[in-house]
């Protein structure tokens, strides 16, 4: 296996606060966010700073993560923030961009306030939509696409607290 490392910068942070979303630029990646107020959803890799600790780096299973889900299941079969590389992925709809200010307004964000932000892509649906994507049995009744999420009783499907 490559024992490479690799070193990896945030380009900016979540702003999480009462029910507002954004997420600001840092200055010397502003320039990056040219044209992407054409978009209305974007991804945005995150880190997920909270549980970056040596124990959780080392968790390669999960015991029920999901009420419906099986007693035991890989960390990578989750969308669990506790994984070797705590990295999560998040299509979020764009509000706005101010380019300037390097503020990008987002409806939501499952990241908690001043997360690290790595990336950020424009949500292709070339490339990100799939047409006969398959899940297992136990999450088929979770919604099909995003706008249904709202609706849904997310909390019910989780056996951990927030």
């Amino acid at each position: 296996m490559d024992a490479r490392t690799f070193c990896v910068k945030p380009v900016g942070i979540v702003h999480a606060n009462e029910g507002s979303f954004s997420i600001e630029i840092a200055e010397p990646f502003r320039p990056a966010l040219l044209g992407l107020d054409g978009f209305s959803h974007m991804l945005v890799l995150w880190w997920c700073d909270r549980v970056d600790t040596e124990e959780c780096r080392n968790e390669t299973v999960c015991k029920k993560p999901y009420t419906k889900g099986p007693e035991t299941i890989g960390i990578f079969a989750t969308r669990s923030p506790v994984r070797p590389n705590p990295i999560a992925l998040s299509a979020v709809p764009v509000l706005g961009v101010d380019a300037a200010a390097g503020v990008i307004r987002v409806a939501y964000i499952d990241a908690d306030d001043c997360t690290p932000v790595l990336d950020i892509k424009p949500y292709l649906p070339c490339t990100e939509r799939i047409r006969d994507a398959r899940v297992p049995a136990w999450s088929s009744h979770w919604p099909q696409w995003y706008e249904e999420n709202e609706e849904f009783d997310w909390a019910a499907e989780f056996t951990f607290e927030e």
